[in-house]
């Protein structure tokens, strides 16, 4: 995975009037967490890093102008309406380090026809060397009939990486494909258990006319 550079500023202001300016000047509060020294409290550009939290375990290199830092992102705040970056939190890691990341499981491959393909879960964890980390894993479903299920333990580890999950953890099944009619007939049993009832179609001009002629 290729590094992400970003120009950052150390801060010394805090607080939400504070995290309020700042991102009112298209920027972001950030803190950069690393295991037992002192977090630090740093302001990144809107922009560039909005583009950057786009991919999934992206590592960064966090420039401070005097000091550099790897880093990647831990959590993510967001405007729950607006969907706007709120503020970050970085992890601190060296070149070498293993870090575990929950890297996403990406399906590929048809199966048989009238096969629904279920996705479990999403991620998958794994132990990999930081500098290293997956964009996402492949697991294949070509060919596979009803009932096929793969575990977080059936799939194929980029290299280097390590199973940080249950094997057992299931990440994709495969069952039956509704029909149309069964589809149909399912939703019409559950709205006759809500007591749901649908007014019969109203005639047409034409049709009342006929009726009382």
């Amino acid at each position: 995975m290729a590094e992400i550079k970003i120009s950052a500023e150390k801060r010394t202001e805090f607080g939400k009037g504070a995290a309020r300016r700042i991102r009112r000047a298209d920027k972001i509060p950030a803190v950069l967490y690393e295991r037992g020294i002192d977090p630090i409290h740093v302001t990144l550009p809107g922009h560039e890093t909005m583009l950057a939290l786009k991919q999934p375990n992206v590592l960064l290199s966090i420039d401070l102008g005097d000091e550099d830092h790897l880093a990647i992102p831990k959590q993510v705040q967001r405007d729950p309406l607006k969907g706007f970056i709120e503020h970050v939190d970085l992890y601190k890691v060296k070149r070498g380090e293993r870090v575990k990341v929950e890297v996403p499981v990406t399906i590929v491959g048809e199966p048989e026809s009238g096969v629904l393909v279920v996705a479990e879960h999403p991620t998958v964890a794994l132990e990999v060397e930081a500098t290293h980390i997956p964009s996402e894993v492949e697991v294949s479903v070509e060919g596979l009939d009803v009932g096929a299920q793969i575990h977080a333990g059936d799939i194929t580890l980029p290299e280097g990486a390590e199973l940080a999950d249950e094997a057992d953890l299931l990440l994709v099944n495969l069952t039956h494909a509704p029909t149309a009619a069964e589809v149909e007939a399912e939703l019409e049993s559950a709205e006759a258990e809500a007591g749901i009832e649908h007014e019969a179609p109203a005639a047409s001009e034409g049709e009342s006319e006929s009726t009382e002629g």
